[in-house]
């Protein structure tokens, strides 16, 4: 197999990072270093850092209620980093990233194959967020954001939006730009002073209390993949008809 796919299937990275380490160096092939789309063969030794990649066993999907102040990095040198706060015993690392001061719902895994179909903006995956601003919430603004506001070169998605108290309101939106509710509150003059996930795709958050998390149950995890399927399946069949939405692959999730 591939050597980004050999990273991913091992829980070290998404395919397209293992690239990246690949071109940074990173990764060594038998003690020589790895070239990008090089293919492996069974028995090889792949280090990283000079540590060896194994195999992963067994498929691990959690789901976890951030709190503020927690940052979705698996790098260590970062205090706060998601890794080292849940501790968990198999190398994981978080699908996408909710910024330092939003909280709520994210997941972790170590399935590099299904954490790049979740994060595929061209598969529309809906996220719902609960956020509450620093002023009252207009009809003006409402049918705005749903609309679609000009942000980081762009326009976002239309989306679904609906007013759930005198300064808040739910967002259901298919792409991760950049900060991307903050940035749409602040082009319409509002400042965002709570943000909360609540939903990714069929992953609730429910009553998970904040800090703690939990595996998926195996219905959960059926629809999800059902669900990441057809969206691929929608993308092939689309080909290029949703190109012209701007991919911020590198601020994605950071809602």
């Amino acid at each position: 197999m591939r050597l980004n796919k050999y990273m991913s299937d091992a829980g070290v990275c998404s395919r397209r990072q293992a690239d990246r380490l690949v071109e940074e160096g990173r990764i060594m092939v038998d003690g020589s270093p790895a070239v990008l789309g090089q293919q492996i063969m069974e028995g090889q030794k792949i280090t990283l850092d000079g540590k060896e990649i194994r195999p992963v066993r067994r498929k691990v999907l959690l789901a976890f209620n951030k709190p503020r102040g927690i940052v979705c990095t698996t790098e260590k040198r970062e205090k706060d980093n998601i890794i080292d706060y849940l501790n968990y015993p198999e190398r994981i690392y978080p699908v996408g990233r909710l910024d330092k001061d939003s909280e709520g719902l994210i997941l972790l895994t170590n399935d590099g194959q299904l954490m790049d179909e979740i994060l595929r903006a061209r598969n529309f995956h809906e996220k719902e967020y609960e956020v509450r601003v620093d002023r009252p919430v207009t009809g003006d603004f409402l049918k705005k954001m749903s609309q679609g506001v000009e942000i980081l070169d762009t326009v976002t998605r239309p989306c679904q939006v609906r007013q759930t108290g005198t300064c808040s309101f739910r967002i259901i939106l298919t792409q991760g730009l950049n900060r991307q509710i903050r940035r749409m509150c602040e082009a319409l003059g509002y400042r965002v002073r709570h943000l909360r996930r609540y939903r990714i795709m069929n992953i609730r958050l429910g009553d998970l209390e904040t800090g703690k998390y939990r595996e998926l149950t195996p219905e959960e995890y059926r629809e999800l993949i059902r669900l990441t399927q057809e969206g691929s399946g929608r993308e092939e069949k689309t080909g290029s008809s949703h190109t012209h939405h701007t991919d911020h692959r590198k601020g994605r999730g950071r809602s």
